[in-house]
């Protein structure tokens, strides 16, 4: 049986690179949360008007990976603390959010973001908020890190956070 968690924490390329190296990771998918427009572009989610966020759903094996693992690597792989921005990318689509599809997995997220704001020394913005609809992002931006592994965003700040994820998470490397 699988989960899928829905996440936002800057691009959604870092996050879609990240998670695809721990082991018990089914799959990732780059797309759009959390906003009021329906079936927004890529490049009107960029202008920060649709109210989306850039998030990726990680579905992965709870047998294999659990539930805390995936959510800690998530507060890991990029700064809770920034408030709509992840370094040099500004705006509300680059929020750090989370969206709940149950009541259970709100209370998951809860916690995480509990033992997060203890790891980052206070000052955690990430909202929790219900799930609606998730949009699928271009096919182009699906995997793009494996596709791009030398375009330069990657390697000044994909590659760091997967990185990150190696070394915290050895234990769960695919």
């Amino acid at each position: 049986m699988t989960t899928t968690f829905v996440l936002a924490g800057g691009c959604y390329w870092c996050l879609d690179a990240a998670y695809r190296a721990l082991r018990g990771v089914v799959a990732v998918r780059s797309g759009f949360a959390g906003g009021d427009t329906p079936n927004p572009t890529y490049e009107a989610v960029c202008t920060g008007l649709t109210g989306h966020a850039e998030v990726v759903e990680v579905e992965f094996d709870e047998a294999v990976l659990p539930a805390e693992v995936v959510l800690d690597a998530f507060f890991t792989m990029h700064d809770p603390r920034q408030l709509n921005r992840q370094g040099n990318d500004v705006g509300t689509q680059y929020r750090s959010a989370m969206f709940y599809a149950d009541e259970t997995q709100r209370e998951l997220f809860e916690a995480a973001r509990v033992r997060a704001d203890d790891a980052w020394g206070g000052g955690v913005v990430t909202e929790i908020s219900p799930l609606t609809e998730v949009f699928p992002g271009p096919e182009e931006h699906q995997d793009f890190f494996a596709k791009n592994p030398t375009q330069g965003y990657c390697l000044a700040v994909a590659v760091p956070k997967v990185n990150k994820i190696r070394a915290g998470f050895a234990e769960y490397l695919a």
